[in-house]
């Protein structure tokens, strides 16, 4: 099953890195699948460890999916990584080997360290509806407009009958974005 998580790596030169990331999750292996020209997948390649962050903060979803975010962290203890100050758990990494074709890898990683600070009591239907808004608005080249925004459209309708003042403020920020980039991005 693919758990999302905020997933944190340094670079080489010892700059942070957060990005939303499904995870094949378990309690001994955890598989990455990230996209070869991302961040994180060079981050991974080059220093063999990362952190899976979980935490309920679809605020910090939605910025680290479109923008560079470094949010309040702490060092991890087993890994150069990086444990999220609001996460309710974490895996600390290590890379076992890659595999994967074409523009997606599949990284196997060992877990090395973990640890929980606060129950993780799931994704609410608003904070699921924002996660969804922001991978949309990550892929927004590949979908017809009218596509996107009929889905955006359904999204906030979720997060309008079940979201609390997070959910609003993430989904307001993703619209945002849509805004911005269908102007700057004429059809």
């Amino acid at each position: 099953m693919i758990i999302e998580t905020l997933f944190a790596t340094f670079s080489d030169a010892g700059e942070p890195n957060f990005a939303p990331m499904g995870v094949v999750w378990g309690e001994d292996e955890v598989t990455v699948r990230p996209f070869r020209d991302t961040t994180t997948y060079r981050n991974l390649v080059s220093t063999s460890c990362g952190v899976a962050n979980l935490t309920d903060d679809v605020r910090l979803f939605a910025r680290a999916a479109l923008e560079d975010v470094e949010p309040p962290w702490r060092p991890a203890s087993h890994v150069r990584g990086a444990v999220l100050r609001s996460a309710c758990a974490w895996r600390e990494l290590e890379v076992i080997d890659e595999r994967g074709q074409g523009t997606r890898a599949d990284i196997r990683c060992r877990v090395v360290g973990r640890g929980n600070q606060r129950e993780f009591v799931g994704f609410s239907r608003a904070r699921s509806a924002v996660i969804e808004a922001a991978i949309l608005a990550t892929r927004l080249h590949l979908y017809p407009r009218k596509d996107v925004e009929g889905a955006l459209e359904r999204y906030d309708d979720v997060v309008a009958k079940t979201g609390g003042e997070r959910e609003h403020e993430a989904m307001r920020y993703l619209q945002s974005y849509v805004t911005r980039w269908y102007g700057e991005n004429k059809d």
